[in-house]
């Protein structure tokens, strides 16, 4: 079977990058928007003429440029946004709905989420529950719009949640104390960013994913934050002291802090004690066994 023309937006980002390599490495012809105000980010650049020599093309558009991006979106069969969130960022995927149903052609569209189902947080903490309500009103317009479409939830990132041994703002390991988040036993999911990738990339041609949601769950990687520290534990021969945040302290920590700040703590929250990633069941006459990527052996299991 011909494997579909893919348009990614947003490859240079932190998601993005892994899945135009996927992309790539699952013999797709790839394009990257090129934005003509990447200016003097030498880092970006850099990385998209590595794309380029790995066969990628590079196509110059801006989500400011409607008609620039029709003629980008009218050369590919599906679109894959991976812009990050924050500052409304995620709204001006409005504009890619706006292009795809002008160009009239692709086949699939998958928007930037890659976290948690916004489908189920609708009880969200203020401000972080703002990013869910985006992502939610964009479903509505691509829905509406009766654009194909998949959505990926993928839960956590391991490498931003495991690395720190799911501390916050910060990416080593604690040398002495960890904080736990209540009685550290709550079970969360955590994915590496190549197998999100990965999926991401096979679901594009699979009909069993037209207008579904994904849910990435590597049942080896359904993990409380104890087990997460004992992995750390084991490897590094260190015992670390427990230092055990009731809900009520860390919600208090909100109060005066940054935006950033703030937004991390709901959703902290959320994972590590309401249990918002692993508290629900999809329900078995929806699921889907896909297959197993090179990491973790990662089970991706669909909805409708």
């Amino acid at each position: 079977m011909e494997k579909s023309r893919v348009l990614i937006i947003g490859g240079t980002g932190y998601i993005g990058r892994h899945i135009v390599r996927a992309s790539l490495e699952q013999g797709h012809p790839t394009f990257v928007l090129l934005r003509p105000d990447i200016g003097l980010n030498i880092d970006k650049l850099q990385m998209l003429l590595s794309f380029k020599a790995q066969g990628a093309c590079l196509v110059e558009a801006s989500l400011d440029d409607h008609a620039g991006l029709v003629v980008a979106v009218s050369q590919v069969d599906v679109v894959i946004s991976a812009i990050a969130g924050g500052n409304h960022n995620l709204l001006l995927q409005h504009k890619i709905v706006k292009a795809i149903k002008e160009a009239g052609n692709i086949k699939r569209f998958l928007p930037s989420e890659f976290g948690m189902d916004p489908s189920r947080m609708q009880h969200a903490l203020e401000p972080g529950r703002v990013i869910f309500d985006e992502k939610m009103e964009l479903r509505r317009t691509i829905e509406e719009a009766n654009i194909p479409h998949t959505y990926i939830s993928a839960n956590c990132v391991a490498s931003k949640f495991c690395a720190n041994l799911c501390q916050m703002r910060t990416l080593l390991p604690p040398k002495k104390k960890v904080r736990v988040y209540g009685k550290g036993n709550v079970k969360a999911i955590f994915v590496d960013e190549n197998d999100v990738a990965t999926y991401t990339i096979k679901s594009i041609d699979d009909p069993r994913t037209l207008n579904k949601t994904i849910y990435i769950k590597p049942q080896e990687n359904i993990l409380t934050q104890n087990e997460v520290v004992a992995k750390w534990e084991n490897l590094s021969k260190n015992v670390l002291e427990k230092v055990h945040i009731p809900a009520d302290e860390l919600l208090a920590s909100m109060k005066g802090a940054d935006l950033f700040h703030q937004i991390g703590v709901g959703h902290f929250y959320h994972i590590f004690y309401e249990g918002c990633l692993t508290n629900f069941d999809i329900g078995m006459k929806e699921l889907k066994l896909l297959g197993c990527t090179r990491r973790f052996s990662t089970h991706a299991w669909m909805s409708t």
